[in-house]
């Protein structure tokens, strides 16, 4: 966790409030009395027009969209040590997808990894990253997926190599899952708020961070690379590191590369990287989110403490 984790910061500037009709005021209405009588339509209390910025910060939520597509209806395959997983359907579909789940029930599964049964996801689904995503945040991206549009996509089951499953997930969290409290708001300081993205939003580290044999994040390797990513191939080295990472880059090389792809020699890059640049199944990445946001981002990473560490080509 970012030792912005549990800092206390406030929101970004809103717009004014505009006047309602008498007819928005009868719905607004409407909702807050759902709302309080705790009737089981779901009660957006999010921004969705934010949540979609957030989501192309995530590149995409791309473990939940195949890449034909359709956004968040599931389906891709997600090969691990521990077996093969398959992203889960998270449009609004009320029977395959998360359309019956309260909003709480979906930021739990984000940031807890709690299932609505009470079960624990598997590690797979980095949930201990998203859990320090501020509590703004993460409503707006719950109001976003609200407004994707549902498919039916049965829930493929995971082929699991270790024994007693269920039993392992919960021990894992148990040991590595999330400690502490999420901060109402991210941060506003640009290098602050880059750190925060890498860590609980865009979760840089879980491609560009080496893993223990348990599946642990190997901390003392942050973000400096792994010579067999999630794909199989070598994921670079994004540390300050002058000969093996970026430290010969400029911020604005790397604010470049987050918004076409291209490196500052023009090589483009390709796999996962490509992916999370360009949105899964045609939904936004990194180059639809917001280009202050990303300048924070690359910011940050040029600040990085420098790691020797070369994972090859």
């Amino acid at each position: 966790m970012s030792e912005d984790f549990n800092a206390k910061t406030r929101r970004r500037e809103g717009g004014s409030v505009q006047r309602l009709l008498p007819a928005s005021r009868l719905r607004v209405f409407a909702l807050s009395l759902v709302c309080l009588l705790g009737w089981s339509i779901p009660c957006l209390a999010g921004d969705p027009g934010r949540g979609r910025e957030l989501f192309a910060l995530a590149g995409g939520c791309g473990c939940h969209s195949m890449a034909e597509g359709p956004v968040g209806a599931g389906g891709r395959e997600l090969p691990t040590p521990f077996g093969t997983f398959y992203g889960t359907n998270i449009t609004p579909d009320a029977e395959t997808g998360i359309g019956a789940w309260s909003d709480e029930e979906i930021i739990a599964a984000i940031r807890a990894g709690v299932l609505p049964d009470g079960s624990i996801e598997a590690p797979v689904m980095p949930y201990y990253q998203y859990a320090g995503m501020a509590e703004a945040d993460v409503r707006d991206l719950v109001a976003y997926l609200r407004t994707l549009p549902p498919v039916r996509r049965e829930n493929r089951p995971a082929s699991v190599s270790l024994p007693l499953p269920r039993l392992a997930f919960r021990a894992w969290r148990l040991l590595y899952g999330p400690a502490g409290q999420a901060p109402a708001e991210a941060p506003v300081e640009a290098v602050a708020r880059g750190r925060y993205l890498a860590d609980h939003v865009s979760i840089c580290g879980d491609c560009h961070t080496p893993r223990t044999r348990l599946g642990a994040l190997d901390t003392s390797l942050y973000l400096a690379g792994a010579s067999q990513g999630p794909d199989g191939d070598p994921v670079p080295n994004i540390t300050s590191d002058r000969a093996t990472g970026i430290g010969k880059w400029k911020e604005s090389d790397v604010l470049y590369l987050l918004q076409t792809g291209f490196e500052p020699d023009m090589d483009n890059v390709q796999g996962l990287m490509a992916e999370v640049i360009d949105g899964h199944g045609g939904g936004p990445g990194y180059k639809d989110a917001p280009e202050a946001e990303l300048r924070s981002l690359a910011k940050y990473l040029k600040t990085v403490p420098p790691v020797r560490h070369d994972v090859g080509k």
